[in-house]
């Protein structure tokens, strides 16, 4: 069986799209997944790792207001990135992650394993929540597998 990051090369392939990442909670995972698939270099643009609020304003274009008043790990910081990720690499889609993967920076509001997972494209911005319950690696390999699913979803 494929992995998704097989089936997401093949379906952009096919379809001629190209695909960025902004990413904050998983660090980079997205990336790493999407290039250690030969051939990415022909459909994957490139990535932003924005674990800081500064990055995610400077490089990401995310607004300061949004980040004062929804917080980092918001689904209006993730739709922001998300767009700020397709504009700055001019990508097809984009796809954003913003969390808390854990184990402390959790709230009763925002408890650890929250994340919201954006997929901006030309025709729509889809954000979700998932609350993961897992440890720091687990939350962060379920928000990569989230964001992956949705651009299959949203490809085929």
């Amino acid at each position: 069986m494929k992995s998704l990051e097989e089936m997401i090369g093949d379906l952009l392939r096919i379809q001629k799209l190209t695909l960025a990442t902004a990413e904050s909670c998983t660090g980079g995972l997205i990336g790493h997944r999407l290039t250690n698939i030969a051939g990415s270099s022909d459909y994957y643009l490139g990535g932003v790792v924005s674990y800081s609020n500064q990055t995610k304003m400077q490089v990401l274009h995310v607004l300061e207001k949004t980040l004062i008043t929804y917080g980092a790990v918001s689904e209006q910081v993730a739709s922001e990135m998300a767009r700020g990720a397709q504009d700055i690499f001019q990508a097809d889609l984009a796809v954003s992650v913003t969390g808390i993967a854990g184990p402390g920076g959790g709230t009763a509001e925002k408890p650890v394993g929250l994340t919201y997972v954006a997929l901006a494209t030309p025709e729509l911005l889809l954000v979700r929540r998932f609350v993961w319950s897992g440890d720091r690696i687990q939350n962060k390999e379920s928000s990569a597998d989230a964001a992956l699913s949705m651009i299959i979803e949203y490809l085929s």
